[in-house]
């Protein structure tokens, strides 16, 4: 490849774990407040599928209002964790051209919007959505896990340009989760069907799991994810599973699993 990582703030330092074949296709996952991307990268790893590219951003440190102003990582400012709480809407807006530049920098280097997953856990799933709903550029999919849709009071005007309308999108949300109310995540799937084709939004829930994660499986099989189905290059037929497991500050693992079927694609 001939991009330069430095002329992208966030792939600078994010950790990537690449390919063992040609790359032509990529998942951009962001951590949750406090976390880095290091815990992801090592789940990749046992999971990585040849021709995809795994990149896991570590979020800026900042001063965080509702931890007493500690520095942290933390995509944005967070005030509060309802959804009438203020909201840093400059931070959050900022971080989403983060997040785009991201995928532009992969798109100069060979692997187009289409073929980018773009998924994260609690503050880093409400980035996803976010950067998805106001990204011009169409990608083949969403997972936001735990999490909640930044800014929601501007939508749908804030989507007017989207290219994310008809993009498969997949929340999971555990139903005793005492920080992110399983209710705010239904509210943002309510909210998400008013802005893009509405038979595009899965909204999963899971008995008993709060805000961390558990070992259970999560089968999305009828979620259609399939702008990122495609033969391996290497020309092998296979239905390729991911298992993107997801935690958060220490907690054990939440998996969810979405599946590559052996769909061809146009690269």
């Amino acid at each position: 490849m001939c991009g330069n990582n430095m002329s992208v703030p966030l792939l600078a330092e994010a950790v990537t774990v690449s390919g063992t074949e040609k790359e032509t296709a990529a998942v951009i996952f962001l951590h949750g407040l406090g976390d880095t991307g290091h815990g992801w990268a090592d789940t990749m790893t046992s999971i990585r599928l040849p021709y995809v590219k795994y990149i896991c951003p570590h979020a800026p440190r900042i001063p965080v209002t509702l931890n007493m102003k500690m520095n942290m990582p933390s995509w944005f400012d967070l005030m509060g964790l309802s959804p009438e709480s203020p909201e840093d809407e400059a931070g959050i807006k900022r971080a989403a051209e983060n997040i785009k530049a991201i995928i532009d920098h992969e798109a100069k280097n060979g692997i187009p919007p289409h073929r980018v997953l773009l998924g994260g856990f609690s503050q880093g799933g409400a980035l996803s959505l976010y950067t998805a709903l106001t990204c011009q550029q169409q990608l083949a999919g969403v997972v936001g896990l735990s999490c909640w849709l930044p800014l929601h009071k501007t939508f749908p005007q804030a989507a007017s340009g989207s290219g994310n309308k008809d993009t498969p999108i997949l929340q999971c949300h555990g139903e005793m989760d005492p920080m992110i109310p399983v209710q705010f995540g239904s509210m943002t799937a309510e909210k998400l069907k008013t802005i893009v084709s509405p038979q595009k939004i899965t909204f999963r829930t899971y008995p008993g799991l709060m805000h961390s994660s558990c070992p259970e499986v999560g089968s999305v099989e009828d979620t259609d994810l399939s702008p990122l189905t495609c033969h391996s290059p290497t020309g092998n037929s296979h239905d390729y599973p991911i298992e993107t497991y997801c935690h958060n500050l220490g907690h054990t693992t939440h998996l969810v699993t979405d599946t590559f079927s052996n769909h061809s694609c146009e690269l």
